[in-house]
């Protein structure tokens, strides 16, 4: 992770440093190019998403000779199709997938950043200068515990640990998943894409330190918005909802870490993805959370205990402006979705919304806004 930009800045301007503020639109936009290109060169079900920038593939349909070719064309045509060069790594497992994966990034200019590892002899050469601590799943906790307990500083090494003794020293029925993995034995599945999720989340830095409780509900009236937009595009209901700030002290400096006091929730009496009434749950939370005199950095909305929008109980004795929610919230989200922005939220967002962050330096959003188009002179 880098520092903030303020403390470099003269050796940036010095040096001719490029810098670029967080351009979300701009990433997610591509990232769903990326993986919607994966979707049409593999059935759909092949293809599990793990994250903004990376995704797992099973290739099993495909015979071993063609790994290799395979990648090499998954590679390029995401790279023709979209502009995005990335790296491939092939294994048995997910945890030997993500060590070709990095060897890829790696030693590009040798790999052309494809790595196929498909047998013991290539498995061997990979893991035996593997640090441990780069491994998916072994943190930086685990990391010195198995260098400085147990002399285990390679994959390698780790690979070759009974079962029994990772059950006891490596966190139980992760551990033993882990070895065996390291084995090419196939523990962590492909998850479905269509499967449940637990949680949706909405958070972002301020630009600048917050201090009054006006502000920072604001803030999370904002999150409280976005998370209820994601939760209506992705058909559920929520039935808790989480709201946490994050501050780093005092006006003076000063600051008493109190672990019960960063986060509050409450259990809605019926789950909903209606904003205003998810917004009238946060915004007490916000009240119990402030501490006039701290600097608030960050907050965010949770949402938890998901339930499908369809199975979610009607109310018999609700009122016409009630029964008509789900129509309003429909109006807002395509005015919005088609506008590109919020043109239409609820006051209790701000208006002047001065916590934002700044982003004074981010590039166009290219992909998504007809009005900052890529121009070519």
């Amino acid at each position: 992770m880098a520092g903030p930009y303020y403390q470099q800045k003269d050796a940036i301007r010095q040096h001719g440093v490029e810098v670029f503020s967080s351009n979300y639109h701009l990433y997610g936009d591509l990232s769903m190019r990326v993986m919607d290109t994966l979707r049409v060169l593999l059935p759909r079900e092949c293809v599990e998403v793990y994250s903004v920038d990376e995704a797992f593939l099973d290739i099993s349909h495909i015979a071993p000779s063609q790994y290799q070719s395979f990648a090499l064309h998954l590679r390029e045509t995401i790279e023709m199709w979209t502009g995005i060069r990335v790296s491939v790594g092939v294994a048995p497992s997910k945890v030997l997938a993500k060590v070709a994966n990095r060897l890829a990034k790696r030693e590009k200019q040798k790999t052309a950043c494809v790595t196929v590892m498909d047998s013991a002899e290539k498995m061997e050469a990979a893991l035996t200068h593997f640090d441990v601590g780069d491994l998916w799943g072994i943190g930086s906790r685990y990391s010195r515990k198995l260098k400085d307990d147990f002399g285990i500083n390679t994959a390698w090494q780790l690979r070759h640990m009974p079962e029994e003794w990772a059950r006891k020293n490596l966190g139980g029925v992760v551990g033993v998943r882990m070895i065996r993995e390291l084995n090419g034995i196939p523990c962590i599945p492909l998850k479905d894409p269509l499967e449940t999720k637990k949680m949706i989340s909405s958070t972002r830095m301020f630009g600048k330190p917050v201090y009054t409780l006006a502000e920072l509900k604001e803030a999370v009236a904002t999150f409280t918005s976005r998370a209820a937009e994601k939760l209506r595009r992705q058909g559920y209901a929520a039935g808790i909802i989480d709201v946490f700030v994050v501050t780093n002290g005092t006006q003076a400096g000063q600051y008493a870490y109190d672990p019960r006091s960063d986060h509050r929730y409450t259990i809605l009496p019926r789950a909903t993805n209606f904003t205003n009434e998810l917004i009238s749950f946060a915004l007490p939370l916000v009240d119990q959370l402030f501490r006039p005199g701290f600097k608030y950095q960050k907050a965010g909305v949770i949402l938890g205990q998901l339930v499908p929008d369809e199975s979610v109980q009607g109310d018999l004795f609700a009122g016409k402006a009630k029964k008509n929610q789900k129509q309003l919230m429909e109006t807002v989200d395509n005015i919005n979705f088609s506008m590109r922005g919020d043109v239409l939220k609820y006051a209790a967002s701000g208006l002047s919304r001065n916590w934002k962050m700044r982003q004074e330096m981010r590039s166009g959003k290219y992909t998504t806004r007809w009005e900052e188009l890529f121009e070519i002179k």
